[in-house]
């Protein structure tokens, strides 16, 4: 992350900037194309979700725990990927976590148990958490950091072209196919694309740096970075919580069919693959603080109307709801870049992001299943639509030390 800082400290752009951004476009692309099979191994489970929980005969609760499993992998990998990063460097964890998540689909598609299941699904968490801190690490070193916010987003379209590509991949799978053997080929596409990526791929050959309780409690006595793990939980809750359990939500509380039910989710998600660039372009131009406030006041509103709303109202809010949390990725991760002091930065993604996942990724969906079994599925997602309007006053107590961008 050496370079990392060096970026920080030197924070004005130049007129090469455009040339270095382009010229180092592929290397983005190709790591858009890994978190992209990364993300998808992780939320395919979502549109499955209604074909998985008969054939396993699970319940509401137990479906929504499935995603619990799958976070707190996630939450424990992501915790100590700088103890991989910093002996293997970034390009090499980047790739081993390619292998690992396809390996581990493939595995997952032969269990036959609940538990069998769990500890997969807790196996590919940890396989793909480590991804993110090293694919971040390399994205910041190549890029000016006022192209930061461009970069992010772009990176930002592999999440989003999951949630649109996993509903209409399975439905179109589901054809031919069982959600075991859709497994086993998304499982299969990650394994392949991290053996050319160990072969040719280009990326970050220096050490991450090991996570501390010092680095930590730098990291602890901001206030910025403590008002940063309460927003990631929230934000995160806002669009992958959420859509984590929306098909489940559509087919047995609104009656839809899991066909329709996959595709409606999925179209909602076409327009996020565009603002996300929003969010990015909002960024550099205002800021993180404001834009962070506004994403969460508006997210906040559609998210609790989503909840509590029916007919052609609940298909209007699952379109809207969408375009805006997808604009929460490229604030908040450019706000956590630049928190904390100087020595303490390269871990922040490694301490605030497992938590936020765990909780929105995890505990959210979880406790969405848990209110769905008692009958009030929709009031589950209108209350996590209600913490978001309330967070929204938080992004103006952030403090950025160094202030390269307001």
């Amino acid at each position: 992350m050496h370079r990392v800082l060096q970026n920080r400290a030197h924070p004005q752009s130049g007129p090469g900037d455009s040339q270095t951004f382009r010229s180092q476009l592929p290397t983005i692309l190709f790591l858009v194309l890994i978190f992209f099979l990364n993300f998808i191994s992780r939320v395919v489970f979502s549109p499955l979700m209604p074909t998985i929980e008969a054939d396993l005969d699970l319940s509401h609760s137990e479906a929504g725990s499935l995603f619990l499993f799958i976070s707190f992998g996630y939450f424990i990998a992501l915790l100590g990927s700088g103890l991989i990063s910093s002996r293997l460097t970034h390009r090499r964890t980047i790739w081993l976590s390619a292998l690992a998540v396809g390996l581990t689909l493939l595995a997952i598609a032969f269990s036959h148990s609940k538990w069998s299941m769990r500890a997969g699904l807790f196996i590919t968490g940890l396989g793909a958490g480590i991804y993110l801190p090293s694919g971040l690490a390399t994205i910041t070193a190549l890029i000016s950091p006022r192209q930061w916010g461009k970069a992010i987003a772009i990176h930002e379209l592999a999440p989003n072209l999951g949630f649109v590509l996993a509903p209409v991949l399975s439905e179109m799978f589901l054809i031919w196919l069982s959600w075991r053997q859709v497994l086993a080929l998304i499982g299969l596409c990650s394994f392949l694309v991290g053996i050319v990526y160990v072969c040719r791929g280009h990326g970050a050959e220096f050490a991450g740096e090991s996570p501390s309780f010092q680095s930590f409690r730098k990291l602890w006595r901001e206030r910025s970075f403590k008002i940063m793990l309460i927003l990631f939980g929230l934000g995160i809750s806002s669009f992958l919580g959420v859509y984590t359990m929306l098909p489940l939500y559509l087919v047995t509380e609104h009656g839809l069919d899991r066909n329709l039910a996959n595709m409606l989710v999925a179209a909602s998600r076409i327009a996020g693959l565009g603002l996300v660039f929003l969010g990015g372009w909002a960024t550099d131009r205002f800021g993180p603080k404001r834009t962070l406030a506004g994403v969460f006041l508006l997210t906040g509103f559609t998210t609790m109307s989503l909840g509590i709303t029916s007919g052609y109202g609940l298909f209007v809010f699952v379109f809207i709801q969408p375009m805006f949390a997808v604009c929460f990725p490229p604030a908040a991760l450019v706000a956590l870049s630049l928190i904390g002091p100087p020595g303490a930065r390269n871990v922040a993604v490694s301490f605030a992001i497992p938590s936020a996942f765990l909780i929105g990724g995890g505990v959210i969906p979880m406790v969405i299943g848990i209110m769905g079994d008692a009958g009030a599925f929709g009031l589950g997602i209108a209350l996590v639509g209600g913490l978001i309007i309330l967070a929204s006053i938080l992004p103006q107590y952030l403090q950025f030390p160094d202030k390269p961008i307001e």
